[in-house]
């Protein structure tokens, strides 16, 4: 098998993942979560979105990460090497951040929100550049969102985002218009509901560094998983074009 085949078949997997209806338990902890969020301090959640709020402004706008030039001229193969060394980079760096801010109690507990988006956004931007794509450009960033969207959704959305990075030449249409009428409060909403219930956790005295550092880590490696296989598949497509 030559590693096209076998990237393919992990792409294959990863569609199948992608596409399963969530567990009774996940949907039941859902339920659950969705009457935990009244219980919320309002304080918590206006940190949360005024924290997206804040990091998709900056994506869109282009001036709050730093971009390295892509690297055009690699094979997939060593892009994939580099992404999974990225990605291992980043999961200590999520980690350790989230057993710092875990350990502090509630205060650091809600500096974790900003802080964790900041490191899973320039995570994303960092990977742009490894598969050969320039995220000076707004089209790369919106990319960047949609994957972001994609790891961190519910089923119906996820499922959406997918479909938008497979046909990312046709989604591209809608780039131009996409500042205007996309729902960026549903983008809010969809994160703040993924990652309520375990940070909240995060805040409890004397488990909260542990529950930091591994709610953290997992993050980072879904989302790792998730935008590498999407840029793998735009890629491939690149590629095939040019044969």
């Amino acid at each position: 098998m030559n590693y096209q085949q076998e990237v393919e078949e992990e792409l294959e997997a990863w569609e199948r993942t992608i596409k399963r209806k969530s567990s009774m338990v996940s949907r039941s902890a859902k339920r659950i979560q969705s009457r935990i969020n009244d219980l919320i301090p309002e304080r918590v959640h206006s940190i949360v979105t005024t924290s997206i709020k804040t990091m998709v402004q900056g994506v869109l706008l282009g001036n709050t990460y730093t971009v390295h030039p892509p690297k055009s001229h690699q094979s997939l193969r060593v892009s994939d090497q580099q992404a999974r060394e990225l990605i291992r980079k980043y999961k200590r760096i999520a980690a350790t951040e989230g057993a710092g801010t875990g350990a502090g109690g509630i205060l650091l507990g809600l500096a974790d929100f900003p802080l964790l988006l900041s490191i899973k956004m320039k995570f994303l931007f960092d990977l742009a550049s490894i598969y050969g794509f320039d995220a000076k450009k707004l089209d790369e960033r919106i990319f960047i969102l949609t994957v972001f969207q994609l790891a961190f959704s519910s089923d119906h959305i996820r499922k959406e985002s997918y479909d938008k990075v497979i046909n990312w030449e046709e989604s591209l249409k809608e780039a131009p218009n996409m500042l205007e009428t996309h729902d960026w409060r549903s983008f809010q909403l969809e994160y703040r509901d993924y990652i309520d219930l375990p940070k909240l956790l995060q805040m409890i005295p004397g488990v909260g560094a542990i529950v930091g550092a591994y709610v953290n880590y997992h993050f980072l490696d879904w989302l790792g998983q998730n935008a590498m296989n999407a840029y793998r598949i735009r890629r491939m497509k690149e590629e095939n074009e040019q044969i």
